[in-house]
């Protein structure tokens, strides 16, 4: 069935986390307060003979591919496998703190596939996560949005239609990312976009997953007994992105802060989290989307952008910033209201605002 554009505010639930620089949601949350970094010079090597700077999980600590996932799609690559990995080990923090996750449905986001580059999502890719995790996901319901850092914006847009339509109280809203595929890095490294030592206009490939499950009812976040509001996201895509010849002026992303902030009606925000990953293309549009909004940003704004802890975990970043910022209000160390928005790779850009009550 169509879903109408969502009007409410949802609550979250309950949120489960991976990324480098921890293993649970209140792990990542506390190394991120505390200015941890999980990055490395990796054993994989640039053009100019020198280590990539990577931010990557230990091997050791992923779960294998189930046999029965492997048996069912032979070709997954092993960028494709690490996914489904790494969103079993966010599902497992998931599941210790809702464990109604059967029957409802996964809106997942995923990495977009960059031009003249391997497909970078299998078509599969939610149906594989089921068989990994042992979780029966409502699959009509279900949908992947293979579009990069944006496209958790994007789930959950759908995700809050979805409730709001009534077709369940819950929803799960997801991502999942990993830049470890030698090819794609290689790819990048000719842009002279990996960092590493002589190159200063680079990001950290990272990975990650992120999963929310949300509600249309009032509920508290984790038996904490404060209510996680999140508003109906502004979406809007950027004429000038890195694989356009039109000029980048950054409107794309002004465009949706300016949705986000209207959709939420809320006091001007104080916090906003950012996709900001140590490249300068992503600063310019940041610059652009503050100044235009400027009436509805707190005088004392405080910038996050976590990359600088777990590296660029693209498409697991907007799920993952959810999480953040909900610990943030939680343990009271963010203040509120919270803006999180994400910036694809190409055309994509998304934002939403946070608030506690």
């Amino acid at each position: 069935m169509a879903l109408q554009a969502p009007t409410k505010p949802v609550y979250l639930k309950a949120a489960g986390i991976v990324t480098p620089v921890g293993l649970t949601t209140e792990q990542t949350a506390a190394a991120v307060r505390a200015g941890i970094s999980a990055y490395y010079e990796s054993s994989v090597y640039n053009k100019r003979f020198e280590p990539m700077t990577m931010a990557l999980l230990p091997e050791d600590v992923i779960p294998p591919l189930d046999d029965a996932v492997a048996g069912d799609a032979p070709g997954l690559t092993s960028r494709q496998i690490r996914m489904i990995r790494l969103a079993h080990m966010a599902f497992d923090d998931l599941a210790g703190k809702f464990d109604k996750l059967d029957g409802l449905p996964l809106i997942l986001a995923g990495p977009e596939t960059l031009p003249e580059m391997n497909e970078a999502c299998h078509e599969d890719m939610i149906k594989h996560i089921g068989m990994q995790t042992g979780i029966g996901f409502h699959e009509e319901h279900s949908a992947l949005i293979p579009k990069g850092r944006a496209a958790g914006v994007r789930a959950l847009y759908y995700a809050m239609a979805y409730v709001e339509a009534g077709l369940s109280q819950y929803a799960i809203v997801g991502g999942v990312d990993s830049w470890l595929d030698l090819y794609l890095l290689g790819t990048l490294d000719m842009q002279d976009r990996i960092l590493a030592n002589g190159v200063m206009d680079g990001f950290a490939p990272g990975e990650g997953a992120g999963f929310l499950v949300i509600s249309s009812q009032p509920e508290t976040f984790q038996e904490s007994g404060k209510q996680i509001m999140l508003y109906p996201p502004g979406i809007a895509k950027e004429p000038g992105h890195r694989f356009s010849d039109k000029p980048y002026q950054g409107d794309g992303l002004a465009q949706s802060v300016s949705l986000a902030l209207q959709n939420a009606a809320l006091p001007p925000v104080k916090t906003i989290i950012a996709s900001l990953n140590g490249e300068n293309f992503g600063a310019k549009e940041m610059g652009v989307a503050s100044t235009r909004n400027s009436g509805q940003l707190d005088p004392d704004l405080k910038l996050e952008h976590p990359a600088d802890s777990f590296g660029d975990t693209g498409a697991a970043y907007f799920p993952v910033s959810i999480g953040l910022a909900a610990m943030g209000c939680v343990k009271e160390y963010m203040k509120g209201p919270i803006l999180s928005y994400a910036s694809s790779e190409a055309q994509y850009r998304g934002a939403t605002c946070i608030s506690v009550n």
